[in-house]
């Protein structure tokens, strides 16, 4: 990409689009074109076209979704469903057909089988069954990775798909039942240590293992990859890097400093058993991340306090 290339990013509020929106900045793109929802409905055709009709952006990032954990997938299916279907089908086709070059869609490695043979080539998909408790998201999900994919065979269009690995990081959503399973548990340790609660209690047995990734790591894949990606189709982008909730919530609580006990309740449901992604594509291209589990939870951490103290001021 030329530094002076127009670069849409299409949610750019989010923790993924943040940190997309902050690396593309950093690395001199100077012309970064970002709207607001109130701005830009994504799920209003008509406002699409008419934004892509007059601003024409040579890129289009599509981090935009309605995005939530275990208890907002099971509760809100036809929200997530019928929401992300319309955003991604409104973005890709405008995209398309007002002339952009490339477009670079955020998938999620919950889209993967849910019994994918461990590390999950980008072959598994639509391999097995998927995990019950976000079947309505990982539905949406693949029909926009399949989109891409016939937009580029029936027209030539170079609409790719990025696959990450669980996302945590500044920006996340820390909502008590919307959000994913770090921030999630971040601010669980938080207020425990904060009301000096004897113990906190995390879902599930703690045995599931999860490949985490850093937002600023995504980030700086995916402007890497808008760089120097040709193939198109899919490409898984992971940390490498695996841990159980079990050792996620001990390491958790010595980040957050909570002095109390950690249960693990049982009866909560676990989700997939095991998710790591095979990077070896990504990895021969060059890229490596750049934080571990612990300097991206710490990096997380302090920028939580520092939104809890202005919130506070």
């Amino acid at each position: 990409m030329k530094k002076d290339a127009r670069i849409y990013v299409a949610g750019h509020r989010g923790m993924v689009g943040s940190a997309i929106t902050r690396r593309l900045l950093e690395g001199g793109y100077a012309d970064v074109v970002t709207r607001t929802h109130s701005e830009l409905p994504l799920d209003d055709d008509g406002a699409v076209k008419a934004f892509f009709a007059e601003n024409r952006p040579d890129y289009v990032i599509l981090a935009a979704a309605k995005v939530g954990g275990i208890v907002a997938n099971s509760t809100q299916g036809g929200d997530f469903i019928r929401e992300n279907l319309r955003i991604q089908t409104n973005v890709i086709d405008a995209a398309y057909r007002y002339g952009a070059r490339r477009l670079l869609f955020l998938g999620s490695s919950c889209i993967y089988p849910k019994f994918a043979e461990q590390p999950i080539v980008e072959e598994s998909l639509l391999t097995g069954p998927l995990e019950e408790t976000n079947l309505p998201y990982a539905v949406a999900k693949i029909a926009g990775k399949v989109m891409c994919d016939a937009y580029a065979q029936q027209y030539g269009f170079e609409a790719f798909t990025v696959m990450p690995s669980n996302v945590y990081g500044v920006g996340d959503n820390f909502h008590p039942e919307h959000s994913h399973v770090v921030a999630g548990m971040l601010r669980r340790f938080h207020e425990a240590k904060l009301q000096g609660a004897e113990k906190v209690v995390v879902w599930g047995t703690g045995t599931p293992l999860r490949e985490l990734i850093d937002a600023d790591d995504l980030a700086d894949a995916c402007v890497f990859l808008l760089e120097n990606y040709t193939e198109g189709g899919m490409i898984n982008v992971g940390s490498g890097e695996e841990i159980s909730i079990r050792d996620l919530a001990l390491l958790m609580k010595s980040v957050v400093g909570y002095t109390g006990d950690v249960e693990f309740d049982a009866t909560r449901p676990d989700g997939t058993p095991r998710k790591i992604m095979d990077n070896s594509k990504l990895s021969a291209l060059g890229w490596r991340p750049k934080f571990s589990i612990e300097e991206g939870l710490a990096k997380m951490y302090a920028w939580f306090c520092e939104g809890a103290a202005l919130r506070e001021a």
